[in-house]
C-alpha cells in the first residue's frame, strides 16, 4: 500500500512508529456526491460513472453489492485491479477475474488519481468513483459512495429500496460508528498493530464487539430489526472475509465466526440474497492479504481454508 506526494509515487507502508505501534486509516480525498438538485456538479445519468474496485477489498465491495442490489450494473461500468499490490500499489489486469483499466488502459491505480489531480498527495485506495464526463474522482470514500448509490438514481433505474430510510437513520449510524471502530477497521488494527499492547487493544475490543454483536442477532433478524439496511451490509463484507483472512493472517484469534451461531446464520443468509454472491470473490479475497502483505507473510504463502458453506441453509426465518 503505497502514496502519492505531490503526485510522485512512493511505495511505503503506513508508519506505526509516530502511534506507538498503532494503525490509523487516512481519510479519503475525493468526497463529492450525485445529486439531481439545481446546480449540481454530478447528476445521475446512464454510463456517465465508472467503479473501480478490488474484489479484494471490503470497503470496495460494498460498493459492489449496493451497484447490484439497486440495479446499477447497466449504468455504471465497472474495472478490477488485480488482487496482488505489491511496490506498485493496486494493478490492473495479469490475474484471473481482474480487468484492464477500461476507461485510460492505465497500468496503476495510482494513474487514476493523478488523471483527476497531477500533485496529489494520497494513499492510493479504492473505490474510486470516477465521472467520465469532466474526467473526475467524484468520490473515494465507500460509506459515502454506497449512499449515493442507495438514492441517486432510483429515477433512473425505478429501483426505489431503500437501506437507509428516515426512520432508522440514526440507529444505523449508531450501529455503523460501533461496528466501523471495533470490527471493520478492528480487524486491520489488530492485523496492522507492530506492538503488542496496540494488537491486544484492537483485539479484545474486536471480539467484545463480535460478542455484542451475536447477542443483538440472537434477538433480531438484522441489526436494526427485520429490514436489511446499510449497516448490515457494512458489517457483511468484514464477516464474510473473518474466517479466511483475518482469524489467521491478522491474528484475530479468540473465535472464528463459525464459533458464533447467530452471526453466522446471518452471514448465510446476507450472501444469499440475490445478486450478492456474484460479488464475493474468495480467490482475490485470500491472494490479496496472503500474497501482498508481506511485512506480515514473507513466504506469500496462500492457505487453501477453510471450507465454507454459506449456500447451506441460515435458520433465521423465525426470527
Amino acid at each position: 500500500m503505497g502514496l502519492l506526494v505531490d503526485g510522485v509515487w512512493q511505495d511505503q507502508w503506513y508508519d506505526t512508529k509516530k502511534s506507538n505501534g498503532k494503525f490509523v486509516r487516512q481519510d479519503s480525498a475525493f468526497r463529492n456526491t450525485i445529486s439531481s438538485d439545481a446546480g449540481a456538479k454530478f447528476t445521475p445519468e446512464s454510463g456517465r460513472y465508472h467503479l473501480f474496485v478490488s474484489l479484494a477489498c471490503p470497503w470496495a465491495h460494498r460498493t459492489l453489492i449496493f451497484r447490484a442490489l439497486k440495479d446499477l450494473e447497466a449504468h455504471i461500468s465497472v474495472s478490477v485491479v488485480s488482487p496482488d499490490m505489491l511496490e506498485n500499489g493496486w494493478v490492473f489486469g495479469g490475474y484471473d477475474g481482474a480487468t484492464e483499466d477500461h476507461l485510460f488502459g492505465s497500468k496503476y491505480m495510482h494513474e487514476i488519481y493523478t488523471k483527476a489531480q497531477s500533485d496529489i498527495t494520497t494513499r492510493v485506495t479504492v473505490p474510486v468513483l470516477w465521472d467520465k464526463k469532466t474526467n473526475q474522482i467524484v468520490n473515494n470514500e465507500s460509506a459515502e459512495i454506497i449512499r449515493i448509490f442507495n438514492t441517486a438514481f432510483n429515477d433512473l433505474t425505478g429501483n426505489h429500496d431503500d437501506y437507509y430510510p428516515n426512520a432508522l437513520k440514526s440507529g444505523i449510524d449508531e450501529i455503523n460508528d460501533y461496528v466501523y471502530h471495533r470490527i471493520n477497521n478492528g480487524v486491520y488494527k489488530a492485523g496492522f498493530a507492530t506492538t503488542q499492547v496496540a494488537y491486544e487493544e484492537a483485539l479484545f475490543a474486536l471480539f467484545e464487539g463480535l460478542d455484542f454483536l451475536e447477542e443483538t442477532l440472537s434477538a433480531k433478524r438484522f441489526l436494526l430489526g427485520n429490514q436489511i439496511t446499510e449497516a448490515d451490509w457494512r458489517l457483511f463484507t468484514t464477516l464474510v472475509r473473518f474466517d479466511p483472512v483475518y482469524v489467521g493472517h491478522f491474528k484475530c484469534n479468540l473465535r472464528r465466526i463459525a464459533d458464533y451461531p447467530a452471526i453466522s446464520g446471518y452471514l448465510k443468509e446476507l450472501f444469499q440474497v440475490t445478486g450478492v454472491k456474484a460479488t464475493t470473490n474468495f480467490d482475490h479475497i485470500k491472494r490479496h492479504y496472503y500474497f501482498s502483505h508481506t511485512m506480515i507473510n514473507p513466504t506469500q504463502v496462500v492457505p487453501a481454508g477453510p471450507v465454507m458453506d454459506l449456500d447451506s441453509p441460515h435458520g433465521r426465518d423465525n426470527l
